[in-house]
């Protein structure tokens, strides 16, 4: 979003031509200081300039002259009844959102007392159920098998649903779940930002799996860095309750307390006392 105040007044130099351009009562002022074919003039120039389109805020009126110009110009004009700081606000709140970088995970997600994990895994190896045994457990639950996320004033990480499948969840055996019909409202969350990235992987397949904890290993989204942790499935291991504590240990490493290094450094001068 611009006001093109200098630009209305024929300076040009570092105009922000790419961003959209709002005219508030301070333009209107200028521009109707100016005769008309002067004004015209003025806007025309903008116009040549190929900005994406014209907002007057404050339901300010263009103006008969400058509505003929846009349209010999095929351009558009906008109004608008909001002030023009927060119309500049929300319009680039707006824009932010529709514009940010986009990708999608074949994942589930869920809020984990405030720690949004997206947890990981090939078709069938217990993600959904995994993200069910969470929710009875009272956390949040934000998406199921495809998660969308966009990336937020280039560094945080929005996690949410398809609008298609949202609220839903599908459990083989059960099928398709409404989690906020069966849980409640408060079973959900629209949006969530990925503090936390959990691969689920068959036991066999497992390979190099940090048994101490002090190994830190990342996962990338959109050229950002993500916490990252394995575990390792096999019958009998309550998956939910791992998970839950990857995600509350996380959040003890986020306020600089790290149990790996905390024992590690216990360890290693009790082997000092001892020589």
């Amino acid at each position: 979003m611009n006001r093109p105040g200098l630009a209305l007044a024929g300076f040009f130099r570092f105009f922000a031509d790419k961003r959209v351009q709002v005219i508030g009562s301070a333009e209107m002022t200028y521009l109707k200081s100016l005769p008309a074919a002067e004004q015209v003039k003025r806007i025309r120039s903008l116009f040549n300039r190929k900005i994406p389109c014209l907002i007057f805020a404050r339901n300010l009126l263009p103006g008969k002259e400058l509505i003929k110009v846009s349209n010999e110009e095929n351009f558009s004009l906008f109004r608008s009844s909001q002030v023009t700081m927060q119309l500049i606000n929300k319009a680039t709140l707006v824009l932010e959102q529709h514009f940010a970088p986009q990708t999608s995970e074949f994942a589930s997600m869920v809020d984990i007392a405030g720690v949004g994990v997206l947890i990981r895994g090939k078709s069938g190896i217990g993600k959904s159920e995994c993200v069910l045994a969470l929710i009875e457990r009272g956390y949040s639950f934000v998406a199921d098998d495809v998660t969308y996320i966009r990336l937020r004033e280039r560094k945080d990480l929005i996690a949410t649903s398809p609008d298609i499948t949202r609220n839903h969840i599908e459990v083989r055996g059960l099928g398709i779940i409404n989690v906020a019909s069966v849980f409640g409202v408060k079973s959900i969350t629209v949006e969530k930002k990925v503090d936390l990235v959990v691969t689920l992987v068959e036991w066999d397949e497992a390979q190099n799996v940090d048994r101490t904890g002090l190994d830190n290993s990342f996962y990338e989204i959109l050229g950002e860095k993500v916490r990252h942790v394995e575990i390792p499935v096999r019958p009998g291991r309550d998956l939910a309750r791992l998970v839950e504590v990857a995600a509350l240990d996380s959040k003890l490493k986020s306020f600089g307390f790290d149990s790996a290094k905390d024992f590690n450094k216990r360890l290693i001068e009790r082997m000092n006392s001892s020589k």
